[in-house]
């Protein structure tokens, strides 16, 4: 008995090991106390947020050793974080980078040509964006123009939509390329969104993706579904971005029914779709895992020991949700985190704006 127990300990202890390799990545857009709150952290909230990651002796790496670490499934210190920024406004250089500078934080900033070429007032243009690139920080692929990359126009077949999409990426990997000179090829969806279409045809194109659903990472994260924690707006507040960063990877063996556009479903309510999750539970306290819809609490229903479904009890709104499930684990005193996005059209069928 007292082998058997011995074993189950380090077998317990091995699996720990195994998922604590998860790490996460920060997406803010605007760092400024005037412009939109939903896309917004004040100056003093964002300062806020990195003084705790360097009080708190969080290792924030460049993003591509994040990705590069997990490909090989580098075991990475137990606070691991990348911080990243949408879009390219002039704020994240004005006030973001000196509070980054000062504590020797690298980041990443993703751009979308057509509006850096645009010259406005707000954005950052070719030449600091090269001068940042000098520096050290990563300037990466936000589409051409910040279009809804998974949504095909009216009277346009799946081929032309391929096409048409990947003249998208491709041309503004080419134009940051040309600006800067050879980058990454890592690309941010715009507004998050993404189906299985998309991710496919991105992995195609061989281009590492990220979205704006939360979640930690580990080696079995979707390589073009990347989650990224948003600590801008609603979710810029500390207490609750704390505990976001002690989560960890769910330990997903299978996901079933899980494209994120729902009017792309062929099983059951669209509006209601039943997402099926297939766990390893070797480090999960099974009788606390909980999800969460639209701000509630729903019930998940066992299918079989390691397998679960849940869906929403009203229909999803129009424009983009998520369900939210956590586990506690067994030998850490933190939370395993899955968070799966979806994307609703309205009820006349056209798509909601922004």
């Amino acid at each position: 008995m007292r082998f058997k127990q011995f074993l189950i300990v380090v077998l317990l202890s091995f699996f720990s090991a195994f998922y604590a390799k998860a790490v996460s990545i920060l997406q803010y857009h605007h760092v400024s106390d005037d412009t939109p709150a939903s896309t917004s952290i004040s100056v003093e909230q964002f300062t806020l947020h990195m003084n705790y990651l360097k009080q708190q002796n969080y290792k924030v790496l460049p993003l591509n050793e994040i990705v590069d670490g997990l490909k090989k499934g580098k075991k990475f210190d137990a606070k691991t974080v990348a911080i990243t920024f949408d879009d390219g406004y002039l704020n994240v250089l004005t006030n973001a980078d000196p509070i980054l500078k000062t504590n020797e934080f690298p980041y990443a900033i993703f751009v979308a040509p057509q509006e850096i070429n645009q010259g406005r007032s707000n954005m950052l243009s070719w030449p600091q964006l090269k001068s940042l690139s000098e520096q050290g920080v990563l300037i990466l692929n936000h589409s051409l123009n910040h279009d809804h990359l998974n949504r095909q126009l009216e009277n346009e077949d799946i081929e032309a939509w391929k096409a048409r999409t990947s003249e998208d990426i491709t041309t503004a990997q080419r134009i940051i390329d040309e600006q800067l000179g050879p980058q990454l090829k890592y690309l941010a969806y715009p507004y998050g969104e993404y189906n299985t279409e998309l991710l496919a045809l991105v992995k195609s194109l061989d281009f590492i993706a990220f979205g704006q659903h939360s979640g930690a990472l580990s080696k079995q994260s979707n390589r073009q579904a990347l989650p990224r924690f948003p600590a801008s707006g609603r979710y810029a507040n500390l207490k609750t971005l704390k505990v976001k960063l002690q989560t960890m990877a769910m330990p997903i063996k299978k996901l079933t029914n899980d494209n994120p556009q729902l009017d792309q479903h062929t099983q059951g309510n669209p509006k209601r779709p039943e997402l099926v999750v297939t766990l390893d539970l070797s480090d999960i306290y099974k009788p606390t895992l909980t999800c969460y819809i639209l701000g509630e609490k729903v019930d998940v229903t066992w299918i079989d020991k390691s397998s679960f479904s849940v869906a929403s009890n009203i229909d999803l709104p129009a424009g983009r949700s998520r369900y939210n499930c956590t586990a506690q684990s067994r030998t850490k005193s933190s939370y395993y985190w899955l968070s799966q996005p979806w994307i609703n059209r309205n009820e006349d069928g056209s798509w909601p704006q922004g």
